[in-house]
């Protein structure tokens, strides 16, 4: 089949069927975006986890004046029992750093921290305990600290910042998954829209492919330019989606990245990582749709 006969008789059949192509194309563009979006986020949750778990402190805190733990009976922790509690932490193999936190240290950073809140001016010196902040060198390796020190006396309570980012991680998770599932619906919205467009197109050229049966031509070069108006179509929803994920990308570094300056953000390889395979996930879903439509509403 001449390339010049095949190129224009895509052109026709886009001309012909221009609103639902347009209607293609739209529905491509969201679909694919959606599901970019949903490759991004997975993206941000890698980065985030790598980001924050490097800096996962174990913290214990010292009985203070105000604790009420059954291991602070004996009052506020004395200079003897801080020293005793400091000198085993840095012999633990599973410790990396320890840095002790005095309160005078701890009330000037939560001030500091809730700087203009109404609940920085309700708390005082008193109500924070003093704190080693120990660095392990495996994240996992809490209940080795946990323990050797939950219940010794001078020692309020052991918190493991991992439990509390694992929750947020959690549903950082569930908001991943659910963007994934509605881009996926989507796509597979996408597909149908497809499948009715070169049906409409089939029905609407039935008298063309008929001569171009009676001349012998092959079902494949029949069946060619109606998949390749299909493909054509997707691969500008995929231009289309690409832009709008390189625009959500530039929307964080500009606004979002600068107000969150506690974390990271997905790179922009992540962009076009995801661009890469919703374009590979364009031309398969449109390839396919195209076929399994051609075969049963084009018999030739």
């Amino acid at each position: 089949m001449r390339a010049r006969f095949l190129a224009s008789e895509v052109g026709l059949g886009l001309r012909r069927n221009l609103t639902l192509t347009v209607a293609v194309v739209v529905t491509v563009a969201i679909s694919l975006a959606l599901l970019g979006v949903g490759l991004l986020a997975n993206s941000q949750v890698k980065v985030m986890k790598d980001y924050w778990y490097d800096k996962i402190e174990v913290s214990v805190f010292l009985c203070g004046n105000l604790s009420e733990s059954p291991s602070c009976t004996g009052g506020a922790v004395t200079a003897e029992q801080r020293d005793a509690i400091e000198g085993d932490l840095r012999a633990l193999p599973v410790v990396s750093t320890v840095y002790y936190e005095s309160q005078a240290q701890a009330f000037a950073r939560f001030k500091d921290r809730f700087k203009g809140s109404a609940i920085a001016a309700n708390v005082t010196q008193d109500q924070l305990p003093d704190s080693f902040r120990v660095k392990l060198k495996d994240p996992k390796q809490f209940a080795v600290v946990q323990s050797a020190f939950a219940g010794r006396p001078g020692v309020d309570s052991v918190q493991d910042q991992r439990a509390v980012l694992e929750k947020f991680f959690s549903l950082l998770g569930v908001l991943r998954d659910g963007a994934l599932a509605i881009g996926l619906i989507s796509v597979l919205t996408a597909a149908l829209l497809i499948s009715n467009t070169l049906r409409i197109a089939a029905f609407n050229r039935r008298r063309e492919t008929g001569v171009m049966r009676l001349v012998g031509a092959s079902s494949f070069s029949i069946q060619l330019p109606f998949i390749l108006e299909g493909v054509i179509a997707s691969i500008i929803g995929w231009a289309i989606s690409t832009g709008l994920l390189a625009a959500l990308k530039s929307l964080i570094d500009t606004r979002v990245a600068p107000l969150l300056t506690f974390t990271k953000f997905f790179a922009w390889s992540a962009v076009w990582q995801a661009s890469g395979f919703l374009l590979i996930t364009g031309f398969l879903v449109s390839s396919i749709a195209s076929l399994l439509t051609l075969r049963k509403y084009l018999r030739v």
